[in-house]
C-alpha cells in the first residue's frame, strides 16, 4: 500500500504542475490568475475522474478500491448501529438455519463412503421379473429392496453365488458381508448386547481399511477350520476396552461361543453403510456359531438362502460396464441353469424347522427391510417358519410374501432359481449411492426442512432488502453528491454491494454459530430416539464452510442489488437543494402507489405463507398419528428384548425359562401384570404368514399378520376378547408338539382379531372355526391347519400409519420373546427391579433395548416430530421476520409521510383517519401477500403428500387459520407505527426537513 500511496503523490504533482503549467500559458496571454487557472482547470477536465481513469489502469487498482470500499462501508454500518444489528442478525438467523440443514445433508447424503477410494467400489444388485424360487430372503437395510413390486429387485445373493462372483475375477476384490444380529457379549464385565457384522475374509483388503491395532480379518480366517476370530470398532474398544492394547489376544464370548481379538479397525470405519454401525466383525465362517441353528438352515452351501450383500473393486483397467457383462453372465447362468441342487450339493431342497401351523417343514422365510427390531428376539431378524401350504413372513414394509415361480418341476426333478422370462439380471451400481442404509429414512424430511430454511433465506433477504431501501432514501444526498462529483455509477453500485456482503458477511459468521449449535441440537434429539446413537456426525467441513461462503455471497447480492440500482437512479438536482427530503418529493406527488419496498413485503407475506401452510399440515399430521386408537392401553408398559438360546437353553427349557420369568415379574411389586411376545406391538416390526381358506380355490393364498403371545398376553395388554376364549395351558401343549418333526393331527389353536373375522368369517360365528389344512405333498406332510378358539379387538401391529390387517395370535413356543410388564406406576422406576429379577434367574443374559410402550411410540414418530418440530419453528421465525418487514416498511413509510401526515391533521384530519390511513396500507399488503402466498402454497403442498396423514395436502382449515394467523399478527405489527402517526404533533410536522 506504500507504493501505491507513492504512486497517487507522484500522479497529483503531475496534475498539479500540468495545470500550474497551463496557468502560466494563460496569464501570459493576458488572462488574470484567476481566470487564468480556472481556464486551466476548465480545460484539463474533471481531476478525480482522470485520478480514476489513471488508476484502473494499474494492475492493483481493483484492490485499492476493494480495500477502500471496504473501510468506508465498515464506516457506515458503525454508523449506523442499529441497523447494522437488525440486518445482520436477521440475515444470521436465515443463513445459519440453511447452513445447519445443509451440514445435516452433508452428514447424511454426501459424505463419502469410510474407504480407500470408494469410486472404485461398485454394488452388485439383482432385478426381474418375478421372484426367484428361493427358501429364505434377509436383507440388513443396506440397500432398497423390493420382493413383492411388478419387477422385483435386491442387493441379497446367496453365498455360493458369491463364491462364483469371485471366481468370475472382474474385480480386484471382491466382498460380502450381513447382519449377524446382536450378540449377547460376557466376559468382559456385566453381560450385554453388541452389534456384529459378518463379513468375507478379504472384507477389509477390499474396502482398503487398516488396524489401528492388531491386525484385520484375512482369507485364512473365514474358513471353518480356523480359529474363531473377530475384530473390534474402534470407539467400541475404547468404551469396552478402555483402548488397551492389550485386548488383542483376549477371549470374549459372543451367543456363548469362544472368539479371539485379533486387532481393532481404524478410527473412520465404523460401517460401510451409511447409518448402519457395528461393534463387531466376525468371517462368514462364524454364522453358524453365532446365530440358531434353525435359522442357519446350512447357507453356507444353501444356492436358495439370499442373505449376503456383495461389494466389487473395479480393476483400473477394467470399465464397470464390462465388468457387469460378464457377472451378469454368470448370474444368469446359474439362476436359469444352475439348479437349487448344485448350489445345495445334494439332491433334495433345504427345508427349515417346523413351524406353528402343524407340523410340517418351511418352504419361505423372508426377512426383509433392516435390521433387528428394536425389542426383536434374536440374531437376524425373526425368523418364523410355516406348515407347507403357508409362508410366515417376518417384514417390515409389507405382509404379502413373495413366493417366487410357480412349481412346475416335478416331485425329485431339479428346479432352477428363475425362468428365462423372468429375465433376472445383475446391475453394479456406484457404492456411494447404491449403499443407502439409513439415508432413506431421512432424505425427505431433510429435503423439505432445506426447502423451508431456503424460503426462510428469501423471506430475510427481502426483509434486509426493505431495510437498506429505507436507508437508501436517508442517504439521498450522499448518492447525489458522489455522482456531482464524478462518480460513475457503476462505482456507486459496487460500493453499496460492498456494504450488502459485508453484511451477510457479517451474518454468515455469526449463522456458522447459530448453525453450529442447531446442528448439535438436532443430532441429538434424532439420537435421543434411536435405539443405538447414530454415526452421522455434523461438522463444519471444507464443504459446509463452502455452502456457508456461498450463501453469503449469494445473499449479499440478492438483497443489496435493489437498494444499489435504486440509489444511482437518484435526482441531483433536487436532491442537493436545502431543504429536499423523499417526504418534499411525497408531497409534491412523486410517490408510487406500490413501491419496490411494498412488492418485497408482499413477498415476504407470501413466503411466509407458504412455510406456515406447510408448518401447519405437519403438525396436524402429528396430531393425528398421535391421537390414533391403537386398540390397547400403551400406558405404564415396560418392554425388553430377552433370549434365553443365548445362555444356552434349549427347547423346552426356553418355555421354562419364560413362565418363571413371567411368574416373578408378577409378583414384584408395583407390577401389575407379565407376557411376552415374539416382538413387541408397535416396535417397527411385523410378521405375516399365508394359507389356503375353505371355500376358495386351492390355488388362491389368503395372508394375515401373525405374532405368537405367551400367557396373559391380552390381559396385560388390555386387549379386550370380543368373543371366545383365551390360550389355556393345553393350547401352548398343542402349539409346541406342532413344532416337532412328527406330524400333528391337532391343529394349532389361535386368536383372530375383529378384522380377520370381517374378512374370512362375515356373518357366521368365527369360534372353532378351521382352516389352513393342506394335504401331504412333495413339499412336505399334511397340516391340520389352525382353529379359532377367540376373537379380540382390532390393534395396531408394526406402525401407525399402517392400516389394520387381519390379525392371527398364536401361542409363542420356543422362540426368543420381548417381555410386557404392566405396571401400577411409573414404569421406568420399576426397570432397576426388572434387571435385578433376570439377574436373580441368570446374570449371563443381557437385556436388550429397555423402554416403555410410550417412548417406544415415540422413537415411531421421531421423524413426524422432528420434523414437526423444526418446520413448526421455521414457520415461527418466517411469520416474525414477514411482520418484522411490515413494520419496518410502515416505521418508514410513517418518517416519510411525516410532513404530509402533519398538513392532513392542520387541515382537519381526526386521529381516526390517520390510523386507517396506515393500517390500511399494512393490511392492503399483508392481504395480497396472504392470497399470493396461497396459490404458490397449493402448487407446493401436493409434494408433502407421503409425509402427511389423516390430512389433505390442500387442507382448507390449515390454510384458512394460518392466513388468519398472519393477518392478526401483521395488523398487531402495524399498530406501533400507526400509533406514531396518530400522535404527530401538525406545528412539528409542519418544520419537519
Amino acid at each position: 500500500m506504500g507504493r501505491s500511496k507513492r504512486m497517487l503523490d507522484e500522479l497529483d504533482a503531475d496534475f498539479r504542475e500540468h495545470i500550474e503549467r497551463e496557468t502560466q500559458d494563460n496569464i501570459e496571454r493576458g488572462m488574470t490568475p484567476e481566470e487564468a487557472r480556472y481556464a486551466a482547470i476548465r480545460k484539463f477536465g474533471n481531476v478525480t475522474r482522470v485520478k480514476e481513469e489513471t488508476r484502473d489502469v494499474w494492475r492493483i487498482a481493483w484492490i485499492e478500491d476493494l480495500w477502500q470500499d471496504i473501510r468506508y462501508g465498515l464506516r457506515m454500518l458503525l454508523k449506523s448501529p442499529s441497523f447494522t444489528a437488525i440486518a445482520v442478525l436477521t440475515l444470521a438467523l436465515g443463513i445459519g438455519a440453511n447452513t445447519a440443514i445443509f451440514s445435516l445433508i452433508d452428514a447424511v447424503m454426501l459424505r463419502s463412503l469410510p474407504v480407500e477410494k470408494p469410486s472404485e467400489l461398485a454394488l452388485l444388485k439383482w432385478s426381474a421379473h418375478k421372484s426367484p424360487r428361493i427358501h429364505g430372503y434377509m436383507s440388513s437395510g443396506d440397500c432398497p429392496n423390493d420382493l413383492r413390486g411388478a419387477n422385483p429387485s435386491g442387493c441379497s445373493f446367496s453365498e455360493p453365488m458369491f463364491r462364483e462372483i469371485r471366481n468370475a475375477n472382474q474385480f480386484s476384490g471382491v466382498a460380502a458381508f450381513a447382519n449377524s444380529g446382536p450378540l449377547s457379549l460376557t466376559g468382559n464385565g456385566p453381560a450385554s448386547m453388541v452389534n456384529g457384522q459378518l463379513v468375507s475374509g478379504d472384507f477389509f483388503s477390499t474396502m482398503g481399511v487398516k488396524a489401528a491395532a492388531g491386525r484385520v480379518l484375512e482369507m485364512g480366517d473365514d474358513s471353518a477350520t480356523a480359529v474363531p476370530v473377530a475384530v473390534l470398532n474402534y470407539g467400541f474398544w475404547q468404551s469396552a476396552f478402555g483402548g488397551a492394547r492389550d485386548a488383542v489376544g483376549r477371549r470374549m464370548d459372543l451367543n456363548g461361543a469362544a472368539f479371539t481379538i485379533i486387532g481393532v479397525a481404524e478410527q473412520r470405519f465404523t460401517g460401510i453403510t451409511p447409518g448402519n454401525d457395528y461393534d463387531v466383525w466376525l468371517p462368514l465362517s462364524a454364522g453358524p456359531r453365532v446365530m440358531n441353528a434353525g435359522m442357519w438352515s446350512n447357507r453356507q452351501y444353501n444356492g436358495s438362502y439370499w442373505w449376503l450383500a456383495v461389494l466389487g473393486r473395479l480393476k483400473p483397467e477394467t470399465p464397470m460396464r464390462q465388468a457387469q457383462a460378464v457377472i451378469n453372465g454368470v448370474f444368469r447362468n446359474e439362476m436359469l441353469h444352475g439348479s437349487v441342487p448344485l448350489f445345495e450339493a445334494g439332491g433334495q431342497r433345504q427345508m427349515m424347522p417346523p413351524g406353528p401351523g402343524g407340523g410340517g417343514p418351511a418352504m419361505a422365510q423372508v426377512v426383509v427391510g433392516g435390521p433387528p427390531p428394536p425389542a426383536g428376539p434374536g440374531p437376524a431378524r425373526l425368523p418364523v417358519p410355516a406348515n407347507p401350504k403357508a409362508a410366515n413372513v417376518p417384514a417390515s414394509q409389507s405382509t404379502k410374501p413373495t413366493p417366487g415361480p410357480e412349481a412346475t418341476d416335478a416331485p425329485g426333478e431339479a428346479a432352477a432359481l428363475s425362468k428365462p422370462d423372468d429375465e433376472p439380471i445383475i446391475t453394479l451400481v456406484n457404492a456411494q449411492t447404491g449403499l443407502t442404509g439409513a439415508r432413506g429414512r431421512f432424505a425427505d424430511p431433510l429435503y423439505v426442512l432445506m426447502f423451508a430454511v431456503g424460503v426462510i433465506l428469501l423471506i430475510a433477504c427481502s426483509n434486509v432488502a426493505g431495510l437498506m431501501l429505507a436507508r437508501a432514501a436517508a442517504r439521498h444526498k450522499e448518492m447525489a453528491l458522489r455522482l456531482a462529483l464524478g462518480a460513475s455509477r457503476t462505482r456507486v453500485v459496487r460500493q453499496l454491494l460492498t456494504e450488502s456482503v459485508m453484511l451477510a458477511a457479517i451474518g454468515g459468521v455469526l449463522g456458522i454459530i447459530f448453525a453450529s449449535w442447531g446442528a448439535r441440537a438436532i443430532l441429538s434429539f434424532v439420537s435421543s430416539n434411536q435405539p443405538r446413537p447414530l454415526t452421522f456426525a455434523a461438522g463444519l467441513d471444507l464443504r459446509v464452510l463452502g455452502f456457508t461462503a456461498a450463501v453469503s455471497l449469494f445473499t449479499g447480492i440478492l438483497f443489496g442489488l435493489a437498494p444499489a440500482f435504486r440509489s444511482t437512479r437518484v435526482d441531483m438536482t433536487p436532491s442537493l437543494k436545502e431543504g429536499y427530503s423523499p417526504s418534499t418529493r411525497f408531497g409534491r406527488g412523486g410517490a408510487k402507489r406500490f413501491s419496490v419496498g411494498n412488492a418485497l413485503v408482499v413477498t415476504q407475506v407470501a413466503l411466509a405463507i407458504v412455510v406456515l401452510v406447510g408448518a401447519g399440515l405437519l403438525v396436524r399430521t402429528l396430531q393425528s398419528l398421535r391421537s390414533i386408537d391403537v386398540g390397547f392401553d400403551s400406558h405404564n408398559l415396560v418392554i425388553f428384548g430377552i433370549n434365553p438360546s443365548l445362555a444356552g437353553y434349549k427347547d423346552a427349557q426356553v418355555d421354562s425359562f419364560y413362565r418363571d420369568l413371567q411368574g416373578r415379574l408378577a409378583e414384584t411389586p408395583g407390577v401389575k401384570s407379565a407376557s411376552y411376545s415374539m416382538v413387541p406391538l408397535l416396535s417397527g416390526a411385523m410378521m405375516a404368514t399365508v394359507f389356503h381358506w375353505p371355500g376358495t380355490p386351492q390355488d388362491r393364498e389368503s395372508d394375515s399378520d401373525m405374532l405368537p403371545v405367551g400367557p396373559n398376553f391380552f390381559s396385560t395388554m388390555q386387549i379386550p376378547f370380543v368373543a371366545g376364549r383365551n390360550f389355556n395351558s393345553a393350547d401352548f401343549e398343542i402349539a409346541l408338539a406342532a413344532t416337532k418333526p412328527t406330524p400333528s393331527t391337532v391343529p394349532t389353536p389361535v386368536i383372530v382379531d375383529q378384522a380377520f373375522a370381517e374378512k374370512y368369517v362375515g356373518k357366521e360365528n368365527p369360534i372353532g372355526k378351521r382352516f389352513g389344512e393342506s394335504e401331504a405333498d412333495e413339499t412336505g406332510p399334511a397340516s391340520p391347519g389352525y382353529e379359532i378358539v377367540g376373537v379380540v379387538r382390532d390393534t395396531k401391529f408394526g406402525n401407525l400409519r399402517r392400516e389394520i390387517n387381519p390379525m392371527m395370535y398364536f401361542p409363542q413356543t420356543i422362540q426368543a420373546a420381548a417381555f410386557e410388564v404392566r405396571t401400577a406406576g411409573d414404569p421406568q422406576a420399576l426397570v432397576p427391579a426388572i434387571r435385578k429379577v433376570v439377574a436373580e434367574i441368570n446374570p449371563n443374559l443381557p437385556l436388550r433395548d429397555v423402554t416403555t410402550e410410550s417412548q417406544q411410540i415415540d422413537r415411531l414418530l421421531f421423524q413426524e416430530r422432528l420434523v414437526a418440530r423444526l418446520s413448526g419453528f421455521f414457520g415461527l421465525l418466517a411469520l416474525t421476520l414477514a411482520c418484522i418487514g411490515l413494520y419496518g416498511l410502515l416505521s418508514y413509510e410513517v418518517t416519510r409521510r411525516t410532513r404530509e401526515i402533519g398538513i392532513r391533521s392542520a387541515l382537519g384530519a381526526q386521529r381516526g383517519d390517520v390510523l386507517r390511513l396506515v393500517l390500511k396500507q399494512g393490511l392492503v399488503l399483508a392481504l395480497i401477500g396472504a392470497v399470493a402466498g396461497v396459490g404458490v402454497t397449493l402448487g407446493v403442498t401436493r409434494y408433502l403428500k407421503a409425509m402427511l396423514y389423516d390430512v389433505s395436502a390442500y387442507d382448507p382449515m390449515t390454510i384458512v387459520i394460518v392466513s388468519a394467523l398472519l393477518v392478526f399478527v401483521a395488523l398487531a405489527a402495524c399498530l406501533i407505527p400507526a400509533r406514531r402517526a396518530i400522535n404527530v404533533d401538525p406545528m412539528v410536522a409542519l418544520r419537519y426537513e
